[in-house]
């Protein structure tokens, strides 16, 4: 699949590699769901599959952030509030610590429910909008929300699916 360039393919992108991450995140035995195995998003740490899914998770809630507070006229700090685009491996650390309190299935729940307000808030946009002017930098909107929804998903549906291999 091939980078989206307009809001139809930025919508396809998202819905194709969330349904394939949601199909392999599926068969993720629960009672393995909190088993630190596989390797973290910052170096030298690991992580388990219920933290890619707060991963997942947390970068959903901050695109929806994003668009909301730019819909408002709001300044916006990207990535996050006190976090730099040069530790997002602190990023991640804080979206595993936020979400630990969610079971697998509040949080693969979570994960879908997020999942279809982002495709509810791109649709609901005009492909100008999302692809006709830069929006951060050099990037367009429609690439940002690219970079931190389907991008993710595909990153993080090989990572499971590596994880399943040895678990099995």
């Amino acid at each position: 699949m091939g980078v989206p360039v307009s809001k139809a393919e930025l919508l396809d992108a998202i819905s194709t590699t969330f349904g394939n991450l949601i199909y392999d995140l599926e068969r993720v035995p629960p009672e393995l769901a909190r088993t630190a195995s596989m390797e973290g998003h910052a170096a030298g740490t690991m992580m388990s599959p219920a933290d890619l899914v707060a991963y997942l998770l947390g970068w959903n809630e901050l695109v929806l952030k994003w668009l909301d507070r730019d819909d408002r006229g709001e300044a916006l700090e990207l990535p996050e509030t006190g976090f730099k685009w040069n530790q997002l491996g602190s990023l991640a650390q804080k979206f595993y610590a936020d979400y630990q309190h969610l079971d697998w299935h509040e949080l693969l729940t979570g994960l879908a429910a997020t999942n279809l307000r982002l495709v509810e808030t791109i649709s609901s946009r005009t492909n100008d909008e999302l692809y006709g002017h830069p929006w951060h930098g050099k990037w367009t909107k429609g690439r940002m929300v690219q970079f931190n929804t389907s991008s993710p998903y595909a990153n993080a549906r090989v990572r499971i699916r590596k994880w399943l291999k040895v678990v099995s």
